[in-house]
């Protein structure tokens, strides 16, 4: 698919390098890499339809209680702010539920990056006991019932509605939550008036060889997608990758995530342990637990107090309001 510019309220202080250029219901900042889809499910502004109309509908959950969007709010960079969502009869999982902002150009997916491709991951939750504890296939005996959705599967897919139809509509619409315009890329694209003196401070120390925070999360997303042990635990209650692959040099590994919208993301961390910025930041500067797996990068970094906050606040320019309040993605 071609690159397609960001669509931006029109203001004078936007670089025109992100100037608005509005495409059916796909918009990707003209600063961010193609976003690619599978030859068999393409972008169609039908199949996003579909797709956004399945996220939001209870329809999807064994009793009709929950939908994509109970765990994945709009407002919160489609994350949530517990640390454990509560699945179906309010049945706990043990992982916090990361943001859907820019999925669509991940490699893998969930924390243990074992999911190759979206449309798969898609039955995960639907599966899942802690989550919405149902099936695809009674979900489609479900929509099948329903007039609307029958009709909007023959003009999506030309098909009738089935678990192929089920998963492609709803990876359609999660590729199209793109985030890219903050503060940071407001200023990267040349605003320099974007950021202040505090959080120009803190991009450089987050860029430097100092903190190495940019090692892992690097790139127009803020992570490189590597799977690292961070120090969180000097014993893991979750294993992590060694759940999949059950090599021990896989435990207490989990995917790295993207930094994007980080301030409305909290609770922190695969399992929502860290509760805000500063105490993710004190754990990497006290250089993590200590477990026998993790990552040769997290070591004491003795930075001062003024520091962490220039830190922060360079986390916080990371935030694009415009993607948290887009029509787009209001049900």
């Amino acid at each position: 698919m071609g690159l397609i510019s960001v669509f931006y309220s029109c203001r004078k202080d936007v670089p025109e390098a992100i100037q608005p250029v509005e495409h059916s219901m796909l918009i990707v900042p003209n600063h961010f890499p193609d976003l690619e889809f599978p030859e068999e499910n393409t972008f169609t502004n039908a199949r996003w339809e579909l797709g956004k109309k399945l996220f939001f509908d209870p329809i999807m959950s064994r009793d009709s209680s929950l939908s994509c969007a109970s765990c994945h709010l709009p407002e919160l960079a489609f994350s949530h702010d517990v640390a454990i969502s509560p699945g179906v009869d309010g049945v706990l999982g043990f992982r916090n539920s990361p943001t859907l902002a820019n999925v669509g150009y991940l490699p893998y997916f969930m924390r243990e990056g074992g999911v190759p491709t979206l449309e798969m991951q898609i039955a995960v939750p639907v599966q899942e006991h802690a989550e919405l504890d149902f099936s695809i296939p009674e979900i489609v005996d479900r929509t099948l019932l329903v007039p609307e959705y029958v009709a909007m599967a023959d003009e999506a897919y030309g098909r009738e509605f089935d678990a192929w139809v089920l998963t492609r509509a709803i990876a359609t619409f999660e590729r199209s939550l793109v985030s890219g315009n903050s503060p940071y890329d407001q200023y990267a694209n040349g605003d320099l008036s974007a950021l202040s003196p505090v959080e120009r401070a803190g991009m450089e120390l987050f860029f430097s060889d100092e903190t190495h925070c940019s090692s892992c999360h690097s790139g127009f997303n803020l992570t490189g997608s590597g799977l690292e042990n961070n120090g969180l635990y000097a014993l893991y209650p979750d294993s992590g990758r060694y759940r999949l692959t059950g090599d021990p040099e896989d435990i207490g590994v989990f995917k790295v995530p993207t930094l994007r919208n980080v301030e409305v993301t909290a609770p922190y961390m695969h399992d929502g342990s860290k509760p805000d910025l500063m105490s993710v930041l004190e754990h990497y500067n006290e250089g993590g637990q200590q477990h026998f797996n993790q990552s040769d990068l997290i070591e004491p970094l003795g930075l001062t107090e003024d520091q962490l906050n220039q830190l922060e606040a360079f986390l916080l320019s990371l935030t694009d309001t415009q993607f948290l309040t887009d029509d787009r993605f209001i049900p």
